[in-house]
């Protein structure tokens, strides 16, 4: 397990948002993105070069150490990444993955659950979103419902769907997410209830 990769942040935390919302996980932030989406709340994830490169190794016993149940590779755009040995490392040692991914880049590594939050900016490829336990698309004015509805024939039958608010725009767009939601009924509503709280 010789591998490294750059990595932005780690640390122990509740799921916020989506499917897994108020489950202890813990958090790997890897470095690299392209996407570009201008609301992103983690930036400073794009560039790979401003980060440390961290071995295999030292992440899963990071996430023992903590003595997480769960780990989610998130980023950045984790799919820039080969992410075959880090999984196989984390089940090694008895611990689930969850991917949280744009869905831009070919699927890798083996996951216990796939979120794919799909973005206008670059399209998901239609392999990952078929794969997708969750789709979470996030909304930042009444264009996106239409844009999101459109998703539904793309995943598979089992996919839980999910409408979140744009942070900066969270109380509009609440609302908007309310009212679709409420006439397609298929959708559920994901709040970044991490950030209501004040928790990483």
């Amino acid at each position: 397990m010789s591998k490294v990769y750059p990595v932005v942040e780690q640390f122990y935390t509740l799921q916020g948002e989506g499917f897994y919302s108020g489950v202890a996980a813990y958090f790997i932030r890897l470095a690299g993105c392209d996407v570009g989406c201008t609301w992103c709340d983690t930036k400073e994830s794009w560039e790979q070069s401003k980060h440390p490169l961290l071995s295999i190794s030292s992440l899963v016993e990071a996430v023992l150490t903590a003595n997480a149940k769960r780990v989610v590779i998130t980023g950045g755009e984790p799919l820039m990444h080969d992410l075959n040995e880090l999984t196989t490392a984390f089940h090694l040692a008895g611990i689930p993955c969850n991917l949280e991914t744009s869905g831009v880049y070919p699927l890798s590594g083996e996951w216990d659950w796939v979120c794919v939050s799909p973005k206008k900016f670059k399209a998901a490829l239609p392999a990952n979103l078929i794969q997708a336990n969750e789709l979470k698309v996030i909304v930042f004015n009444k264009h996106d419902l239409e844009w999101a509805h459109g998703f539904e024939q793309q995943v598979n039958a089992n996919c839980k769907l999910y409408l979140q608010p744009e942070w900066s725009k969270k109380e509009a767009a609440a609302l908007l997410c309310t009212e679709f939601i409420k006439a397609h009924p298929q959708w559920m509503l994901s709040l970044q209830v991490h950030k209501y709280i004040a928790i990483p």
